[in-house]
């Protein structure tokens, strides 16, 4: 599980353990991974950085010599920055790239020696951003999308192996993080386009995270499931017709 510290992956990480998984705990913040792992039974806090391949491989090393083998992958560590395109520079670009895109490469290719023995799941963790463009997410949105196709391409490489690959485009999420970048004006924004009209839950995401690694799900592969209440289905011009 990566980005498991804080928010989103944190809340996964507690919602599998409830499920009686045991989790490696990835993070690069070793502060917060620290803190969020302190009273957490079952569960192995792993301070790496998943853009760095001598680290993702530390990572694997340690998880298979202390859990023996791996039965699901997540990857949900990401970064964003949301600038324009004239102020997004290079250095924003592989920034966002190398955590986003690259890290989910590199995890996926360092465990699939290990999933190909228990026929065992990944997956990728995009958002909304990957499915419709929108302001501000140039590098942001073009990452997650990259996602959606490489899980696409892993679920094709590795059905062979019983490897079930699928990915999660969650909308806007009641995390610290939206409530502190989320201004009175953009929340309604949200709202007016979003047929569900609320933020989605930590613990829903969560759900369907857990259901892609569960044998519920056995015959899913290569799939992107947006959670995101009904935000990617909404067209252009629902406001206006709400306020008719």
């Amino acid at each position: 599980m990566t980005g498991a510290a804080q928010g989103i992956g944190l809340e996964i990480t507690k919602h599998f353990l409830l499920q009686g998984w045991q989790v490696a705990m990835v993070d690069r913040n070793q502060r917060e991974l620290l803190k969020g792992s302190n009273k957490l039974k079952n569960v192995l806090p792993l301070n790496y950085d998943i853009s760095i391949p001598e680290q993702v491989e530390k990572m694997m090393q340690e998880t298979l010599a202390h859990f023996g083998q791996v039965d699901a992958l997540i990857n949900n560590a990401g970064i964003a920055e949301f600038k324009n395109l004239d102020d997004t520079d290079f250095k924003c670009w592989r920034e966002i790239m190398a955590t986003n895109l690259d890290g989910t490469f590199l995890c996926s290719k360092a465990v699939i020696p290990s999933l190909k023995e228990t026929q065992g799941a990944i997956v990728n963790i995009a958002s909304i951003s990957g499915l419709r463009a929108s302001t501000l997410r140039v590098a942001y949105g073009t990452s997650k999308a990259a996602i959606i196709h490489l899980t696409k391409q892993l679920a094709i490489e590795l059905g062979d192996y019983k490897i079930r690959v699928n990915c999660i485009a969650p909308g806007p999420v009641r995390t610290k993080l939206a409530e502190s970048v989320h201004a009175p004006e953009i929340v309604t924004a949200y709202f007016d386009v979003m047929p569900l009209s609320r933020y989605g839950t930590t613990t829903e995401i969560a759900e369907a995270i857990y259901f892609l690694c569960s044998e519920k799900s056995s015959f899913i592969t290569g799939q992107t499931i947006a959670v995101d209440g009904g935000f990617g289905a909404s067209g252009v011009g629902l406001p206006a017709l709400r306020n008719t």
